[in-house]
C-alpha cells in the first residue's frame, strides 16, 4: 500500500500542509517537526509523487518548441541542442511544424496558452507578417524564447547567428571567386535574418562598387516546383547570374536541380554559395560551398535562456539578445 503526505499526517496528528513544508525543508516549519515528520517518512517508506508535484505548483514539466520543418538540417541540429537542455532539467519537450504556414503557427499558439506547456521556444514561419497571437502568448505570461527567426516586434530573448556578416561574407567570397553578377534568393520578405542577409549581400557589391539589380533579388515560396520554374527562368535569360547566394538550402538544392537539368556547369559558369547545415553538403556534385550556423548551440542557449525564465521569475522581464558566429566553409560549388 503506498503511502500518501495524508498518512503521514494522520500518523502525525499535523496537517496537510506543515507536512508538505516540512518535506520541502520549508524555514516556517521547526527543526524539531521537520526531523519528526522526516523520521515518520523513512518509517513508512514514503516516497514523494513528483506529478502529483508538478500539478500542485501548476507545472507541465513540458516545454514546446514550434519551427517551420525539420527537413532544414539546422532545425533538427537545434532542436538536439533543446534536447540536451532539457533532458538535464528533466523536461518533456513537444515538437510543432508549421509547414510555414501562419495559420498552423496561430492555432499551435492559441492551444498552448492554457498551461499545456510551461513555456515555447519558436522560429516563426516564413508567412508571419501579423504576431497578434503572439502579444497574446506574452499577456498570458507564457515565458517566450525566440531563436533563428525572430520576432522583433516583441520583447523577449533571442538566439541567432550574426546574419548580416554571414551575408556580407557570403556574397564577398563569391566576387573574390569572380563573380559579377550574384543572384540573392530569399525565402520570405518578412524573415528578420533573410532581411539581414540580404543587406549584407547589398553591402558587399556596394563596398566591391558592383551595381545593384533588383532583378536578381529573387523571393521563393515553399513550393518546390514553382521554386525551380522561377530558378529556370533566371538561369535561361538574356542577364543570368554567374553566381547565386542562397539564403537557405533547401534554394541552393533547387538551384542544383536546374542547372542539372539546364546542363550548366558548377562552378565554371554559375558559383553557389548557401546557408546551411546540410550534413551531405560535402558530398554532393561539387560540394556546395556554406555558411554553416553553429546550429546545435543555438538551440542550447535558447533552452538555457528559457528555463532561466522558468526557475526565476524575476528574469521575465531581462531580455538577452545572444548573437553567434556562423563559419564560411568553401568547397566546389565556388571554386576557381
Amino acid at each position: 500500500m503506498s503511502v500518501d503526505i495524508k498518512t503521514l499526517a494522520k500518523n502525525l496528528n499535523l496537517s496537510i500542509s506543515t507536512i508538505s513544508r516540512a518535506l520541502r525543508d520549508s524555514y516556517e516549519i521547526s527543526d524539531k517537526t521537520k526531523l519528526r515528520v522526516k523520521e515518520m517518512a523513512a518509517k513508512l517508506n514514503y516516497q514523494p509523487n513528483p506529478y502529483a508535484s508538478s500539478l500542485r505548483k501548476h507545472k507541465s514539466k513540458t516545454i514546446a518548441v514550434v519551427i517551420p520543418e525539420i527537413t532544414n538540417n539546422f532545425f533538427a541540429l537545434a532542436i538536439n541542442g533543446i534536447e540536451y537542455v532539457a533532458q538535464e532539467k528533466e523536461y518533456h519537450v513537444l515538437i510543432y511544424l508549421t509547414h510555414e504556414n501562419i495559420k498552423k503557427e496561430i492555432g499551435f499558439a492559441s492551444h498552448l496558452q492554457n498551461g499545456r506547456i510551461d513555456g515555447m521556444l519558436m522560429s516563426i514561419s516564413a508567412e508571419t507578417n501579423n504576431y497578434d497571437h503572439l502579444i497574446e502568448l506574452k499577456k498570458k505570461e507564457v515565458p517566450l524564447v525566440f531563436f533563428d527567426r525572430i520576432c522583433e516586434a516583441i520583447e523577449s530573448s533571442s538566439i541567432t547567428t550574426d546574419d548580416f556578416e554571414g551575408g556580407f561574407n557570403a556574397t564577398e567570397h563569391l566576387i573574390q571567386r569572380g563573380c559579377k553578377k550574384i543572384a540573392y534568393l530569399d525565402l520570405s520578405r518578412y524573415l528578420s535574418n533573410s532581411n539581414k542577409r540580404m543587406q549584407g549581400y547589398i553591402a558587399a557589391l556596394v563596398k566591391h562598387n558592383i551595381s545593384i539589380d533588383e532583378r536578381l533579388i529573387m523571393r521563393f515560396t515553399n513550393n518546390i516546383a514553382a521554386n525551380e520554374e522561377q530558378i529556370v527562368r533566371v538561369l535561361s535569360g538574356a542577364e543570368k547570374p554567374d553566381g547565386v547566394f542562397a539564403s537557405v538550402e533547401k534554394l541552393a538544392i533547387a538551384t542544383y536541380n536546374v542547372c542539372q537539368r539546364l546542363n550548366i556547369n558548377i562552378p565554371k559558369q554559375l558559383k553557389i554559395i548557401s546557408f546551411s547545415n546540410l550534413e551531405i553538403s560535402s558530398l554532393l556534385n561539387p560540394s556546395l560551398t556554406t555558411i554553416t550556423q553553429p546550429a546545435f548551440e543555438i538551440g542550447k542557449q535558447a533552452a538555457l535562456q528559457l528555463f532561466r525564465y522558468l526557475e526565476k521569475k524575476n528574469m521575465m522581464n531581462v531580455h538577452e539578445k545572444i548573437i553567434l558566429k556562423s563559419t564560411l566553409i568553401p568547397r566546389g560549388s565556388t571554386a576557381i
